[in-house]
């Protein structure tokens, strides 16, 4: 994504650059308050269990539109609703797929285990949709926001996030800019998604059974989970988090005499995957049968094989006609307002329309970017090295891949603290993206609980394509909202 000259500017929440001195003194500041009020990662250049760094993060907040981000958090529940519905129609997911697991061997294999499923019936009718739907401001259409993808599993940062709001707040208070703070709206994302946990929970309807967090075999993120697990067990005392790899959930798991999943004495009442969600997870088929084994299993899931597989590239591109909406959604508002929030998306599969998003894209490749089926950011090809990365395909290899248009987010300028960056830290150009969590629970026939659950926004340098925040080039950040670019 490169920043242009003439991109237009937002608003800053306050007048900079700080003084030397000043910005010195209040980054150092920050930097422990992020530490101390867990606002950390673990390091994965110097990787130890033992220590911690501070998340990398913007000293002040970043601005957003006011009225768009009020849209975005009405919209959830419709999203919620639309994603449950999705989940839950088998023809539409399974003719949506057909090309795409013909090549892509990743999404194949979950939708083996969709098909395996579904031969046997549900063991588990709930499921249980922790959500977030990802946006950015479009200047071509007036900063209105634009969805840049739905994550369906392990939607991340919820736990932080929340935490993003004070530090930025102290921040803002020490630089004596108090008033300033009606303008940052309240973030329940962490107590918005444990409670959906808990809700499942209840649902379930064992007291001694357990919730488990399926994690990676090592977790640069641990603050994010690890305030989930803290929140469920202080704010719930009664309920107890396990959090075990795929690999041990092979060694440990076995389904009982109601298909109830047992690792070694604790009934799982409740399963929250934060990993699983790339290839990287499954190192043999011994995880695949501990996926497939929990898939069977009557604990309930988040998400459950139909929601990994509703979240995928190619069902976002196929929600993305109007046509489609209207077998998901019945009312003809809400159809329009979700699909104000859809850009272009394109299928590239092998026939007419494929072949012409082809041809388009090696015509004018500045003007999209080629997004495969996965989640976990940096699998991205933008502009310029989109030709030559379709022409490595062949025309069946391009069918896991879709093209859509290139959003042009508004800039903003801040300072970009990072575990050993540069002090005092200088003013970049930067975009913001904007999360809103959801949470959704229900079986194929009633929603039983739909709701919004908190936000969160990651700001990445303007010139950067991926905004991954561990890898370097985007932190963690919350909005400030601003009415409109002329307003004092």
């Amino acid at each position: 994504m490169s920043s242009e000259a003439s991109t237009p500017v937002l608003r800053g929440c306050i007048k900079l650059p700080l003084e030397e001195d000043e910005l010195l003194e209040i980054t150092a500041k920050a930097k422990d308050y992020a530490l101390m009020h867990g606002a950390a990662m673990r390091s994965k250049t110097d990787f130890s269990p033992d220590t911690l760094n501070f998340a990398p993060f913007l000293l002040v907040p970043s601005s957003f539109p006011r009225k768009e981000f009020e849209k975005a958090v009405a919209l959830q529940p419709i999203i919620n609703r639309l994603m449950h519905n999705v989940a839950h129609d088998e023809e539409f997911i399974t003719t949506t797929l057909a090309e795409t697991i013909k090549v892509d061997e990743f999404t194949a294999n979950l939708f083996n285990i969709y098909r395996k499923v579904l031969a046997h019936g549900f063991t588990q009718a709930y499921s249980i949709g922790l959500l977030r739907s990802d946006y950015l401001a479009h200047l071509y259409e007036g900063c209105a926001i634009k969805q840049v993808e739905i994550n369906t599993i392990a939607s991340s940062f919820g736990g932080i996030a929340t935490h993003l709001v004070p530090l930025q707040n102290f921040v803002l208070s020490e630089l004596g800019h108090a008033e300033k703070l009606k303008n940052m709206p309240k973030n329940n994302a962490l107590a918005g998604l444990c409670d959906g946990m808990v809700k499942a929970w209840d649902i379930y309807g064992k007291p001694k059974a357990v919730i488990l967090f399926i994690i990676e075999d090592v977790s640069y993120n641990i603050c994010d989970q690890r305030f989930h697990e803290f929140y469920i067990r202080e704010t719930y005392p009664h309920i107890k988090v396990l959090r075990r790899t795929l690999t041990e959930v092979h060694r440990e798991g076995k389904l009982g005499q109601s298909k109830e999943l047992l690792l070694g004495p604790h009934e799982v009442a409740v399963i929250y995957f934060r990993a699983g969600y790339e290839p990287g997870h499954y190192h043999s088929q011994d995880e695949w049968d501990a996926r497939y084994l929990m898939e069977t299993s009557l604990a309930i899931k988040s998400p459950s094989i139909q929601y990994h597989l509703a979240g995928t590239k190619k069902v976002q591109q196929a929600l993305a006609q109007p046509s489609v909406l209207e077998r998901f959604i019945n009312d003809p508002e809400e159809i329009k307002a979700v699909g104000k929030i859809f850009t272009g998306l394109y299928s590239l599969d092998d026939n007419d329309a494929g072949n012409a998003s082809y041809e388009m894209a090696l015509r004018t490749p500045e003007k999209f970017v080629l997004k495969p089926q996965r989640e976990g950011g940096g699998n991205n090809v933008y502009g310029v090295d989109i030709p030559d990365a379709l022409k490595r395909m062949t025309r069946v290899e391009r069918s896991a891949w879709i093209l859509m248009d290139l959003i042009h987010p508004p800039l903003t300028k801040g300072y970009m603290v990072r575990p050993g960056g540069e002090m005092p830290p200088p003013i970049v150009d930067m975009v913001s993206e904007l999360g809103i969590f959801g949470v959704v629970i229900g079986d194929a026939d009633n929603i039983v609980h739909n709701y919004q659950a908190g936000h969160m926004l990651r700001t990445k340098l303007s010139t950067a394509n991926e905004g991954g925040v561990a890898a370097g080039l985007g932190a963690l950040d919350s909005p400030y909202l601003i009415d409109s670019d002329n307003e004092d």
